[in-house]
């Protein structure tokens, strides 16, 4: 399974901070965000390679801070070649460059094709990726995470699931109006082998490009997905005030 991280973005939220530095590496206590990730997924026995997709404006950011990471894993640092949020390929088009990437090393690598985990860049979680990665080991399809959230104006502003008794995804909506459930879909993905084919047309087919959760709402009305509920929280460091709470809180 390769671990692909989507850190392409330009975090304009948070100001003159990220102006010039990705917002993954921003430091929380003595390690990145990025690193808290990754000290974690990269203890599962199942990942074999971290794809870190970033900007032609960050690429070198990202490829000297793997110089100096000492990982188990090998890094693999992706450029997209936008240089500007005007003209960013949005995380959808950023994953499908990744699919590529390992396409070409197809002849020549025996661990191609291969699962997917795909996350976003920009959580500090308070959980395990191995129990994710287990759940979708049990049930042998595609699968997204969620998690409980009481707030209607949030559900408005996110994916939103419904589920049967057995965490099957019956279907998902993208920032609904009237949510038909509190399950909220955070940015965190496992895509099987036998998927990747929906995925490499999903954008000609009508699929969203900026945000990774077009894809998982592509996706589950063409292949069967479950969906985890996450067994802890997450924080989401999406402005400078929360980059400045996490600083705060957890640093």
């Amino acid at each position: 399974m390769k671990n692909i991280v989507i850190a392409a973005g330009y975090a304009t939220r948070l100001g003159g901070l990220t102006r010039n530095f990705p917002k993954p590496l921003l430091k929380i206590g003595d390690n990145t965000i990025l690193g808290r990730m990754l000290d974690d997924i990269d203890c599962i026995p199942d990942i074999d390679e971290h794809i870190i997709i970033t900007n032609h404006k960050f690429a070198p950011i990202f490829e000297e801070w793997k110089e100096a990471s000492h990982y188990s894993k090998p890094i693999t640092i992706v450029d997209d070649g936008t240089e500007t949020n005007e003209t960013r390929l949005g995380a959808v088009c950023d994953l499908l460059l990744a699919i590529d990437h390992l396409s070409c090393r197809k002849s020549s690598d025996a661990k191609w094709p291969d699962d997917l985990l795909v996350v976003a860049a920009d959580n500090l979680l308070f959980f395990s990726f191995q129990e994710f990665v287990d759940f979708a080991k049990e049930k042998q399809t595609s699968c997204i995470m969620c998690h409980e959230q009481p707030s209607i104006e949030k559900l408005q502003r996110t994916g939103v699931v419904e589920l049967d008794a057995q965490n099957k995804v019956l279907g998902m909506e993208e920032k609904p109006q009237a949510p038909k459930s509190h399950w909220a879909v955070p940015p965190f993905y496992i895509y099987l082998e036998k998927d990747l084919g929906l995925i490499r047309h999903s954008v000609e087919n009508g699929c969203g490009k900026d945000a990774p959760g077009n894809l998982a709402h592509y996706m589950v009305d063409r292949t069967t997905m479950h969906a985890w509920p996450m067994t802890a929280g997450r924080f989401d460091i999406g402005s400078l005030d929360t980059y400045r709470e996490a600083v705060e809180r957890f640093g």
